[in-house]
């Protein structure tokens, strides 16, 4: 039996003795454990676009590949992986209960247009051209001119919200 483990797994195995099988073996273990943690994680990981589900999404991948290549300890590993996603939803819990938890982790929103008129400075500020506000109105508010805006917001995820005008 130890002798398929090692075979199979490589328990001791380094990123210079690593075979094509334990990695393979490695790598499927580390896919499952992988779905554990992002259920663990909760639903939002991998659903939202702010910069802080992009650091979550690029941190928790580069940690457990280093259990694949051996680069690293198996369990040590997969314990840094769950410190990660703890420390993730920790975040996200304070920052539902503290406003100002959230907005370092995951920004504010910006109000670049109100009434049909944009707001230049606001603009400038965040290096928005006009042409980036006309294409957020078309693409996600469907309309064609700010004329027909109530109110045009850059969300914390980047995107561009279009409250349109009644009527």
């Amino acid at each position: 039996m130890h002798d398929l483990v090692d075979f199979l797994f490589g328990p001791h195995a380094t990123s210079q003795t690593i075979t094509d099988v334990q990695m393979t073996t490695r790598a499927v273990i580390v896919f499952f454990a992988a779905l554990a943690l992002l259920r663990l994680s909760g639903p939002r990981t991998f659903g939202g676009s702010t910069a802080f589900d992009l650091v979550v999404k690029i941190m928790l991948g580069a940690i457990l590949s280093r259990a694949v290549v051996a680069a690293s300890s198996f369990g040590g590993t997969l314990l840094a992986g769950l410190a990660f996603v703890l420390l993730h939803r920790g975040l996200a819990w304070a920052s539902y209960h503290y406003d100002w938890v959230g907005k370092i982790v995951k920004g504010q929103v910006y109000l670049l247009a109100e009434k049909g008129q944009a707001r230049p400075e606001q603009l400038r500020q965040l290096n928005l051209s006009e042409k980036d506000l006309r294409e957020g109105l078309h693409e996600n508010g469907n309309v064609g001119t700010l004329a027909d805006t109530e109110a045009v917001y850059l969300e914390r995820d980047g995107s561009i919200s279009v409250v349109k005008k009644k009527g």
